[in-house]
């Protein structure tokens, strides 16, 4: 599904366990559906998926701290065969806005910048499915 993503907010920069998830996916019909989620509200099989989410973001260091996350599903290069075949998995991509401690300005992080934001984890791919799929409501 590429109508799909997952915005997760931190009210608090570095206070990793307060947040809102927010999933934003087109339900059957067509229509855009968002569902808010507080951190008490993550069903608990669904908190390891979450946690890698927040290792990804403790790479940012102590000067950046995420503020908001976009989470989005695409597709990442596993292996490249010896024939020189690809070999694609599903894979979350993360856009992070995050605010420096001392200075208090803003920037957005790619993947470009932190490689650890593509998350290939089945688990982050199946926390991604579990959000922003209406037959889980």
């Amino acid at each position: 599904m590429t109508n799909a993503e997952i915005q997760i907010q931190f009210p608090k920069p570095g206070t990793w366990q307060e947040f809102t998830l927010t999933a934003i996916y087109q339900d059957a019909d067509g229509y855009t559906r968002t569902e808010r989620y507080t951190a008490d509200e993550i069903p608990a099989e669904q908190a390891p998926a979450m946690e890698s989410v927040v290792a990804a973001l403790v790479g940012l260091g102590e000067d950046w701290q995420a503020v908001q996350v976009w989470a989005r599903l695409g597709k990442d290069v596993l292996t490249l065969a010896e024939d020189g075949a690809y070999t694609m998995i599903d894979a979350v991509s993360l856009t992070v806005e995050a605010v420096h401690a001392e200075t208090k300005g803003r920037r957005i992080f790619t993947a470009s910048d932190y490689p650890a934001f593509i998350l290939t984890d089945p688990a982050a791919v199946e926390f991604f499915r579990f959000f922003t799929t209406a037959s889980n409501r």
